[in-house]
């Protein structure tokens, strides 16, 4: 292996199968791009720049006086290399320049791409928050230059349909984002025609494509440009970041790394499965769970906290196959007609690997944390307390919820003695 993870590096890394190093001469001065979220490129010329670390270039940023943002920034936010491919959180220790000479190779052990598109595939090196970051402490944070960069993000997040929501929380999102970027509300250019024209600025891209009559059923006079413009205008000018981001902070998936995958469509009969295809995911991660996101529709399919789960990393069984792709399996309780019975979905991705050094890593943190406020937990798998949290009122609408989405995917069941009662899809032909 030449990278384990996202977050998870080894010393192979540095190996990189016998690729050998670019050269370059001793402290060679290099001039370094990094992205800011809010739109901002950094242009700094690092001395030695072949050997600067991500932990070196962090300090260098936030000392940049110009961004004025104060030194503790470096602890909340680290640097991204991604591009359309493939998103890398990198390590303290890590050379960027490395990484990037490395890149061709990433790409081909990782991405769901062409040969072709990986070719003109260029990465940047981007300022972004750290996945590890405790939300908890992120909460308390006051100072505006950093909420405005953790703004921008979730923003950004938002924008891309990786933060699924109600319309009616877009729209009021949207009413905040217009309110920060246009200023107070001006009759004379703030029309009901400006909104049509600008919507697809304020509002997720499923929300810019889609037809508003078929998808919301609203009457002309309730469209999202209206309901967008009357937020809009009522809104006071006041901590406008924080109040944005404390709506974005209540949502399970927030801070998560996103990863790329695939999962089966529910069908019914060989003809069906011959024929359907795959339906593209996103796969967050972060510290409170694992969440499986169509980011096209901008839904939630199924999200599992720590305690709800099992998984496990399987390697492809045809190595050589391409089209044979390592798996990430979550297995999870449910009650269906009145028995307890555990589904396991199963995630294509060659980025699988990923998704299980992360979710390895948070639930050893989450252990550690338990164990040392004295809690008592199982081993990998179950808690069997796990349902006496919350009223019942509220785990019978949750239970629902559930239910009515797992239709929609292609999963094993099995019962309480671990056989298998149920298959679908490629499942049908493994027992």
């Amino acid at each position: 292996k030449i990278y384990k993870s996202n977050y998870e590096t080894n010393s192979e890394w540095e190996k990189s199968n016998g690729q050998k190093e670019p050269v370059y001469s001793s402290y060679q001065s290099m001039k370094v791009c990094v992205y800011m979220m809010t739109d901002v490129a950094l242009k700094m010329e690092i001395e030695d720049g072949a050997n600067a670390t991500v932990f070196e270039l962090v300090q260098s940023i936030v000392s940049e006086e110009q961004l004025r943002i104060p030194r503790i920034a470096g602890t909340i936010f680290t640097l991204w290399m991604t591009s359309g491919l493939l998103e890398l959180q990198l390590k303290a220790h890590h050379k960027p320049l490395s990484i990037r000479a490395k890149w061709p190779t990433l790409l081909n052990k990782y991405a769901h791409a062409s040969e072709s598109r990986q070719r003109r595939d260029e990465p940047i090196l981007s300022f972004q928050r750290n996945v590890f970051f405790p939300l908890s402490q992120e909460e308390r944070i006051k100072d505006e230059r950093i909420l405005e960069l953790l703004y921008a993000e979730a923003k950004y997040n938002i924008l891309e349909g990786r933060y699924p929501c109600e319309v009616s929380q877009y729209i009021m999102l949207g009413s905040i984002q217009a309110r920060i970027e246009l200023g107070p509300y001006n009759p004379q250019f703030h029309t009901l025609h400006f909104f049509r024209e600008q919507h697809g600025r304020f509002l997720p891209v499923h929300m810019r494509n889609g037809s508003w009559n078929s998808w919301l059923r609203l009457s002309g006079k309730d469209t999202p440009e209206v309901r967008l413009l009357e937020h809009y205008r009522r809104l006071p000018d006041r901590k406008l970041h924080k109040k944005y981001l404390e709506f974005c902070w209540t949502l399970p998936y927030y801070g998560s790394a996103f990863f790329q995958g695939q999962i089966e469509q529910p069908v019914r009969g060989l003809t069906s499965l011959i024929t359907h295809q795959d339906i593209p995911v996103l796969v967050g991660i972060n510290a409170q769970g694992v969440y499986i996101i169509n980011n096209v529709q901008c839904t939630l399919l199924v999200g599992l906290k720590y305690e709800e789960l099992c998984w496990d990393f399987a390697k492809p069984s045809q190595e050589d196959n391409p089209d044979c792709l390592p798996c990430l399996f979550l297995q999870f309780r449910v009650v269906e007609n009145g028995t307890r019975v555990s589904k396991i979905l199963q995630i294509f991705s060659k980025q699988a690997v990923m998704m299980d050094a992360l979710i390895t890593g948070f639930v050893e943190e989450l252990k550690q944390k338990m164990t040392s406020n004295g809690i008592e937990r199982t081993s990998q798998g179950f808690d069997s307390n796990a349902d006496a949290t919350g009223s019942q009122a509220r785990k019978d609408t949750v239970h629902n919820i559930l239910i009515n989405k797992l239709r929609k995917l292609t999963l094993a069941t099995f019962d309480e003695e671990g056989r298998c009662i149920g298959q679908m899809g490629s499942w049908s032909f493994s027992y």
